[in-house]
C-alpha cells in the first residue's frame, strides 16, 4: 500500500471511531423514539387502551409483560410541559420524550426507557403520615 493510501485509511479509521466519542446516550440506549401514539405503542410492544383523544392530548393505558402504565402524547411542547407540571404534584415517575410522556413504577419505566429512549424524571413525593 501506498503511503498516500495508508494515511487517507487512517484518516477514516480515525473518523470512524472518532464519530462514535462524546455522545450523551449510553450504546444499548435507542435515540429518543417519535411519532403517534400508536406507533410508540407499537414500539413499547403495547396495544394501548385510548382514554382522551383530543387535538391537545392522547392518552393510553398500556400493560406489558413489564407492568402497567400510561402513555400520554401532545400536540405541543407547551402543553406536554404544563400537563407533566401538574402531574408531577402527585408523585410518580415520567419517562419523557418530544411531545411524549409514559408514566409508570420506576422498573417500568427503566423497561421502557431501553425500547423509548427518553429521560427520567420524578415527581414530588408526599408522606401519608401527618
Amino acid at each position: 500500500m501506498r503511503n498516500e493510501a495508508r494515511v487517507v485509511l487512517g484518516v477514516v479509521v480515525a473518523a470512524v471511531v472518532m464519530s462514535g466519542c462524546g455522545t450523551s446516550s449510553a450504546p444499548h440506549e435507542p435515540e429518543p423514539a417519535t411519532g403517534t401514539l400508536e406507533q410508540l405503542a407499537a414500539r413499547a410492544a403495547c396495544h394501548p387502551a385510548l382514554s382522551t383523544d383530543s387535538a391537545e392530548l392522547r392518552q393510553a393505558n398500556c400493560a406489558t409483560g413489564d407492568g402497567r402504565y400510561v402513555l400520554a402524547t401532545f400536540a405541543t411542547d407547551r402543553g406536554q410541559r404544563e400537563w407533566i407540571n401538574e402531574a408531577k404534584d402527585y408523585g410518580g415517575v415520567y419517562l419523557v420524550g418530544r411531545r411524549w410522556v409514559a408514566v409508570g413504577d420506576p422498573s417500568v419505566v427503566t423497561a421502557l426507557r431501553g425500547r423509548l429512549g427518553g429521560s427520567v424524571e420524578t415527581g414530588d413525593v408526599h408522606s401519608g403520615h401527618n
